[in-house]
């Protein structure tokens, strides 16, 4: 028996179990399984010290990210740069951090128009606008605005812009009417949806909303509204969960079996 689950607390509504069972399914690895494990932060260096060999793997969502790189035995380059890591692998040495948000987010906009981008924003500061920070980076970004609630959260995603040589301009959502660069990813949660839905939006504007339940957001709504585009926080989730696929299995994602079980899942 091999085991692996997604991590999270709340992690009810996650849809990483009916990726991750279709792509065991389709790979025939029928000795698997893949849990939702509610769990905080404070709780994850227990779990792990007392989990067997049978668990090879987990998806590691909030409010653990920050938790996991703290108790991974090895820390790849990617979450040390983020502080912050959304997979962990067994090892033979033990448990390996690694950060496949940054693979989703950069997909979803890349499959959403966005070729490059020399000017972008980015909505909110936690462990996925980091991860934001560094996809916008690697399609050209040379300028990022992070908007926020308060200025001193914004301090670990401007490290990773000044660590990528991109300039970080921090302004609060009291303080910002409207967004104006052509590219934005809002990681914002839920409870903030009126916030940044309040904000006036352009024409032409790309934006990603990379929560994925209750589409479309507020968000997503005021943007097309507006005439703007919007990117379905859906193709993060996707995207990033392929790559977790291959990293707990050691196969190859089967993409379109997954695909077809998410869309599945998302019909009413």
């Amino acid at each position: 028996m091999r085991r692996a689950a997604v991590l999270g607390r709340p992690v009810g509504h996650s849809l990483s179990p009916v990726l991750h069972r279709a792509a065991y399914a389709e790979l025939g690895l029928t000795d698997w399984t893949y849990e939702a494990l509610d769990i905080g932060a404070e709780d994850l260096p227990v779990l792990l010290a007392g989990l067997d060999e049978e668990w090879q793997g987990f998806s590691v969502t909030m409010p653990c990210k920050q938790a996991a790189v703290a108790v991974a035995d090895d820390v790849d380059a990617l979450p040390r740069l983020l502080g912050a890591a959304n997979t962990l692998v067994r090892t033979p040495t033990g448990w390996r951090a690694e950060n496949t948000d940054v693979t989703g987010v950069g997909m979803a906009l890349q499959l959403g128009g966005v070729e490059s981008v020399e000017h972008a924003a980015i909505l909110g500061a936690g462990g996925t606008a980091s991860a934001a920070a560094v996809a916008l980076a690697s399609l050209g970004a040379r300028t990022v605005d992070v908007v926020v609630r308060d200025p001193e959260r914004a301090a670990g995603v401007v490290a990773v812009l000044d660590a990528l040589e991109v300039t970080a301009r921090v302004a609060t959502f009291a303080d910002t009417p409207e967004v104006a660069a052509p590219v934005v990813v809002s990681t914002v949660p839920a409870d903030g949806q009126t916030t940044v839905a309040g904000l006036h939006w352009q024409p032409g504007q790309t934006v990603l909303d990379v929560l994925y339940a209750g589409w479309p957001t507020p968000l997503a709504q005021a943007v097309e509204a507006a005439g703007g585009r919007t990117v379905h926080g859906i193709e993060v989730l996707f995207w990033q969960a392929t790559v977790q696929v291959e990293l707990i299995t050691g196969h190859p994602a089967p993409i379109a079996a997954m695909r077809a079980a998410l869309d599945a899942s998302l019909r009413p």
